[in-house]
């Protein structure tokens, strides 16, 4: 076995070895069992005799010894071998006649001789119950001798071809297992095309020859419906059906045989199985001239001659594709690794496919450490995407928009050896445009760029507060004409220069100013992620088609696992539980839970599911939010930026929620019309409906914002707390002015204080304390009106009457249950309610009562000050003295 064909002649020799042995093995214990039975025995039954009670077994070894004696080529490159061991057995004959005699003859006469000893059998037997069987084996074994037959014919006239073919074709088509089943010349037919001089049916291909070349086509991708380049002909019309039907019979037998990895037995008959080749099919096929596909290898479903369903394809180069197929093509989901040029490394990428290239979301883990999730578009990154590098050496993380596999738009690049995050505009993988960098010791400055270089004047804020607008460079030192203004009011406008040494010089005019803000105003929220609605409403668009929901929502998978578990849900059968997470399902719920009583709930639900695009939405945004907000870009001057955001997140929720109830109406008949009433009525809660469902998933990022950028009110407020806490209940009361407002409360609360064991508003104080639990806006609302409550309710029982509190005697009261509250960061929790409250509540009782507990927070802060005035003037006076 030096070469191809010798390794596959070598192994036929082993396999007919193996098979001789097994065959040998059964009638040695078929013999050794009938001469034990006569031994013993006068008399035996129809199950002592193996060749009838095991024909089964009988025959198949048979079968196996006559099918690999049928590859008679396999002899043929060893006839000096064969010569040599033969000619000691039978002299003075032929190799072929040595052969035929040791190897076929003695199985054919074996048969031959069953045939006839079950014969005699059944004629002695007469009517028994058994004579069935006999009949049976009887039958079987004739159809043995007819298959033995057939096969060994089959072998002379594929010899018989070789030699009439010349020796290129000979040696391109021969192969060892191939049988001739039909040829041109002997039932007449030609090519369409008119080019073919000769067309031959084998076992496992169909073949066109013209000259000396050829054309080959294998039989597991060959639909006969569907193969145009056989026609038939006859001098007689009439006689043109004959051949017509049966090479298309012996044709679709043959496929359906090649599929089947077997021959029928016996041949040709119905007993096989004579059924027509099904459609589709499962098998491994390689191309030979077909494109991009040339010598790839593909295993998997096949339909009308082409891949589709699940399949595997393989280079030979070492790209492998594990995935879904149609038409030939990937399309759908799938798995495509791709080696490195000189590297022992592969990119493994896990997208959806359509068409053969890459479109929809996917997930891309390259083989120098760096991974991709995002969208795709003709095998290019498009749309919104994250890249992270998580080598050591060069760490970054970028999250934004893509086009033609480059940063473009709106992006934030997070460098972590610098500890610096830039938030802004790309063009062509380079910060192009405006920009803000955020570092982490808390520097911020917004400029312009171009090509990665800043160009032209920017706005930089230092971590004392103080703010430098003008021309700086890129270690952030002041250069030429520019302004800059300190924390308290001062403004230092002129020339700056820094030289080497000699420190900040400047020569301007020094005076006092607002405090300035940073300009954040580069970045219309409606300009940002825009790459993530679009997916979003591109799915509505399209028809909310289940196949492609993954393409178009599949962001809010993060990770391999998950996306492996997110397609195979999609791709298994589901059960009764299950069932919700089918988009016509989805569809139905939306038109049933639209009343406002039944859609706040149902909102709520489907905004915490992974299965549902409004929940994977979510999900995404979340992400986007993340990865600006957290870490490096937890920096008060973005706070601006980050809750315009979560605002505009809310509206297009609700916008894509609007989009797939217009998409269920449309599909259900329903008019259009009531749905935009509705949309109208509706509309006003919108904002208060799907903004308190989705601030968790934005709290953690936006409290600190909020808590950084009021850090300074905050403090002032606590000190004065500590300042309050020195006083007892009733000396703080008396603190507040309580007794300047009405005396006879203050008289009646001095009178009762040991009822209330100097705890007064206890329960008013551990009420307004769950401010901090909730994160909804609206249920702080609520809890202020509920603290309210309490103090009405502690004021009317200690006074032994109903009583209404004005906002006069009220200011006192809330201010003293504030400060006995000790509410961290409470400057913070105002300024969040504030500017995420439902704007349904300007003007009501929740208005009010927050502009009184801001009252409270001010007052705080104020007497702070005047305290820490009065401090300085004691301290002054005494050092007078």
């Amino acid at each position: 076995p030096y070469d191809q064909k010798g390794k596959e002649n070598f192994k036929l020799l082993l396999l007919l070895n193996d098979r001789f042995h097994a065959l040998w093995d059964v009638t040695e214990d078929h013999h050794r069992a009938l001469r034990q039975k006569f031994s013993t025995s006068t008399s035996f039954h129809i199950q002592d005799i193996y060749i009838i009670w095991k024909a089964d077994l009988f025959l198949r070894h048979y079968i196996h010894c006559a099918m690999i004696q049928s590859h008679s080529e396999a002899w043929k490159n060893h006839k000096t071998a064969l010569k040599q061991f033969l000619t000691d057995g039978i002299p003075e004959t032929s190799v072929s006649m040595a052969l035929h005699t040791i190897l076929q003859k003695p199985i054919r006469e074996h048969v031959q001789q069953y045939s006839l000893i079950l014969t005699r059998l059944s004629e002695a037997t007469g009517k028994c119950p058994e004579r069935d069987l006999i009949t049976s084996a009887i039958k079987e074994y004739a159809e043995l001798q007819s298959f033995i037959s057939q096969v060994l014919d089959e072998a002379s006239l594929t010899k018989a071809l070789w030699r009439s073919l010349g020796h290129k074709l000979t040696d391109a088509l021969r192969l060892p297992e191939r049988k001739l089943l039909e040829d041109s010349k002997n039932l007449p037919i030609f090519a369409s095309t008119g080019r073919s001089d000769q067309v031959l049916l084998f076992s496992d291909a169909l073949v066109l020859v013209q000259g000396s070349s050829f054309q080959s086509f294998d039989l597991k991708v060959l639909w006969v419906d569907f193969f145009p380049l056989l026609s038939f002909c006859s001098p007689n019309p009439l006689l043109a059906l004959c051949p017509q039907a049966v090479w298309q019979w012996k044709l679709s037998q043959a496929v359906r045989q090649a599929l089947n990895g077997k021959r029928d037995f016996p041949l040709w008959s119905k007993a096989g199985g004579g059924n027509e080749p099904p459609i589709c099919r499962c098998f491994k096929h390689i191309f030979q001239t077909e494109g991009r596909l040339k010598n790839a290898a593909y295993e998997g479903e096949w339909c009308w001659g082409k891949p589709r369903g699940k399949g595997t394809l393989k280079w030979p180069d070492g790209r492998n594709h594990v995935g879904d197929f149609k038409e030939g093509l990937e399309h759908g989901f799938g798995i495509c690794l791709i080696p490195r040029v000189s590297e022992d490394r592969f990119d493994c990428y896990k997208c959806h496919w359509f068409e053969g290239k890459m479109r929809g979301y996917g997930i891309c883990e390259y083989g120098n450490e760096m991974v991709y999730k995002g969208y795709f578009k003709d095998d290019l990154r498009q749309g919104f995407g994250i890249l992270e590098d998580t080598s050591a050496e060069h760490p970054f993380k970028y999250t934004g928009q893509w086009e033609n596999d480059k940063k473009n738009g709106y992006g934030v690049w997070d460098d972590k050896n610098r500890g610096e995050r830039y938030i802004g505009m790309w063009q062509d993988d380079h910060r192009h445009g405006h920009g803000i960098v955020v570092t982490q010791s808390g520097v911020c400055y917004q400029r312009m760029f171009h090509a990665d270089k800043m160009v032209g004047s920017g706005i930089l804020l230092l971590e004392n507060d103080s703010i430098y607008e003008g021309n700086f460079t890129e270690d952030l030192m002041f250069v030429g004409k520019g302004k800059l203004t300190f924390a308290n009011g001062f403004t230092l406008e002129g020339t700056f220069s820094n030289k080497s040494g000699q420190g900040l010089q400047t020569q301007g005019v020094l005076n006092t100013s607002s405090h300035h803000q940073l300009g954040l105003n580069k970045f219309p929220v409606e300009a940002r992620w825009w790459g993530i609605y679009d997916q979003f409403l591109g799915f509505v668009h399209s028809g909310c088609k289940e196949e492609t929901e993954e393409s178009f929502t599949g962001f809010h998978v993060q990770t391999s696992k998950e996306l492996r578990k997110s397609q195979e849900y999609l791709c298994c059968q589901r059960g009764a539980e299950d069932a919700p997470g089918k988009m016509e399902d989805i569809l139905e719920e939306l038109v049933q839970h639209r009343e406002p009583e039944l859609l706040h709930c149902y909102l709520q639900k489907v905004l915490n599911s992974s299965l549902h695009p409004l929940g994977k939405l979510l999900k995404t945004l979340t992400l986007a939010f993340q990865a600006t907000y957290s870490g490096t870009g937890a920096n008060r001057h973005l706070l601006n930026m980050a809750q315009e955001e979560v605002k505009h997140y809310a509206k297009k929720i609700w916008e894509f929620y609007q989009g797939l109830l217009h998409l269920a109406l449309e599909q259900k008949g329903q008019p259009l019309a009531e749905m935009e009433d509705e949309e109208t009525r509706y509309n006003l809660n919108a904002y208060g409906m799907i903004l308190p469902l989705i601030l968790p998933c934005f709290y953690p990022e936006l409290s600190m914002l909020y808590m950084l950028y009021h850090e300074k009110e905050d403090d002032l407020y606590c000190q004065g707390i500590v300042n309050l806490s020195l006083f007892s209940d009733l000396k703080l009361l008396e603190f507040l002015d309580v007794q300047k407002n009405d005396t006879q409360l203050f008289v009646c609360l001095f009178q009762r204080r040991s009822l209330i064991k100097d705890k007064c508003f206890l329960s008013a104080t551990e009420c307004l304390q769950k401010i901090i639990m909730t994160v909804d806006p609206q249920e702080k609302l609520e809890v202020l009106q509920k603290t309210y409550e309490e103090i009405e309710s502690t004021v009317s029982r200690v006074a032994g009457k109903d009583y209404k509190l004005p906002m006069d005697d009220l200011l006192p009261l809330f201010m003293y249950v504030v400060s006995r509250a000790s509410i961290q960061h409470l400057g913070a929790e105002i300024h969040l309610i504030r500017d995420l409250m439902n704007p349904t509540n300007t003007g009501g009782i929740y208005d009010f009562l927050l502009t009184a507990l801001e009252s409270c927070y001010e007052h705080i802060q104020k007497n702070i000050k005047l305290h820490h005035r009065e401090t300085w003037h004691s301290s002054r006076d005494s050092r007078c003295l």
